[in-house]
């Protein structure tokens, strides 16, 4: 792979030098992605407790589902986009219609619009913010590819989101469900004006449009049109199915609970337990990595490895709606397990990856585990009430146990095909 401060044929810029220009850009791409996800997490926990005030947990759950349909509808809209646009258009593009969207959202659930105008605003507003966030890791990357940084830029997102949401939790509210006075209009700003960060970042971004993105490109000299057309057929090559499916299922059995996480405990156990819970969440994030390198060490099938992340997720909730403390164990866990599987998933879908798809095939990865959540935080409230929460974790955990133990068997009596099915 050629230095990144030189120009590629993969259609990224000049990076410019190393040392203190390369580490500015860094900090900048890093400010302006706390200040966007701080004010993010903000206004979308207030569009949540908004929700659940007004239609209660069903409708919350529409919302948190139609986020996630946004995620799974931006995986093609970025591949669209990145092979059209420059990094600089994209971003500002992106974060132009985000904010005018957060502004449309709030703004409509405060006006008491319907929740299915809301929720189609939120499925564009996740289209737009997904294609956002793609496009700032790929200039992350752009500066500094190493592990470190995109490391620093991750965990810095997920520790200002916590902030975010135990802020929004503890807001004065009125008998709408919502801050009033100056606290909303200082919701507006701080939802919306965060994304002016990102704006002002586009301007020095290095990411150009890939080469050949044109319909009407016609062949180089020395290369036959049928060559052509099998390099496309190539380049749609999706990954692997088997793990789309593993990946999507695990989020389908057992992301319900944790997706849910704040309008449930506010329903069971008040605003002040939403605030400690995501603050949980965020110290289990933090541990992720540990974790994911110790059960890495035991060179488990990823299948299986994926199964015990889920178990992860489930485990504190079977207990959590009855006893209020049990929130905190539940989303400490859940932030551990659910970050060490998301890293573990896309590790294995970048390590099968054609060099040039990588980009795409995590897009992809990411979308198919939003899929399965957008699917459980909508069937969730169909089939229970809050309190019952727990009776629904138990039996997903049940489901994901007896699955692991008889991989677990199967590694001991016929291991080439276990590991043949689920590696």
């Amino acid at each position: 792979m050629p230095p990144v401060d030189q120009v590629g044929r993969r259609g990224r810029r000049r990076a410019g030098p190393g040392g203190r220009r390369r580490s500015g850009r860094l900090r900048e791409l890093l400010f302006s992605g706390v200040v966007d996800s701080f004010g993010n997490s903000l206004g979308w926990t207030v569009v949540l407790l908004i929700g659940s005030a007004r239609g209660g947990l069903p409708e919350a759950a529409l919302y948190s589902a139609a986020m996630l349909v946004g995620t799974v509808l931006s995986a093609p809209v970025t591949g669209w986009l990145s092979r059209r646009l420059s990094g600089r258009w994209l971003l500002r593009g992106t974060a132009t219609i985000e904010g005018l969207l957060r502004l449309g959202i709030l703004g409509g659930l405060v006006a008491g619009l319907p929740a299915w105008w809301v929720a189609v605003a939120i499925g564009l507003m996740n289209v737009a913010a997904w294609t956002g966030y793609a496009g700032m890791r790929a200039e992350v990357s752009a500066v500094d590819g190493s592990t470190r940084s995109m490391t620093r830029y991750a965990v810095g997102i997920a520790g200002v989101e916590a902030a975010g949401t135990a802020l929004a939790a503890l807001l004065p509210k009125g008998a709408a469900g919502h801050p009033t006075g100056w606290l909303l209009v200082a919701v507006f700003l701080a939802y919306a004006g965060s994304m002016l960060p990102t704006m002002v970042t586009a301007r020095r971004a290095r990411i150009s449009p890939l080469p050949g993105a044109s319909r009407n490109r016609l062949p180089g000299p020395g290369i036959p049109t049928t060559e052509v057309v099998r390099r496309a057929h190539a380049g749609v090559r999706l990954p692997s199915v088997r793990l789309l499916i593993a990946g999507g299922g695990i989020m389908l059995t057992a992301a319900g609970p944790v997706l849910l996480a704040v309008p449930v405990t506010e329903e069971l156990h008040g605003s002040g337990w939403v605030a400690g819970a995501a603050v949980a969440f965020c110290l289990g994030t933090l541990l992720s990595t540990t974790a994911g390198g110790l059960i890495a060490r035991l060179r488990l099938p990823a299948v299986l490895r994926w199964t015990l992340w889920g178990l992860g997720m489930l485990v504190g909730w079977i207990f959590a709606p009855s006893y209020a403390p049990m929130v905190l164990a539940a989303q400490f866990l859940a932030g551990l397990s659910q970050t060490a599987f998301e890293g573990d998933m896309d590790a294995r879908v970048a390590a099968e990856a054609q060099h040039s798809a990588v980009t795409r095939d995590l897009a992809y990865s990411a979308s198919v585990r939003a899929l399965g959540g957008a699917v459980a935080v909508r069937l969730l409230p169909m089939l229970v009430a809050a309190p019952a929460i727990g009776t629904v974790a138990s039996g997903a955990g049940l489901l994901l146990g007896v699955t692991a133990v008889v991989l677990w068997a199967g590694l001991s009596t016929v291991p080439h095909l276990v590991r043949r099915l689920a590696h």
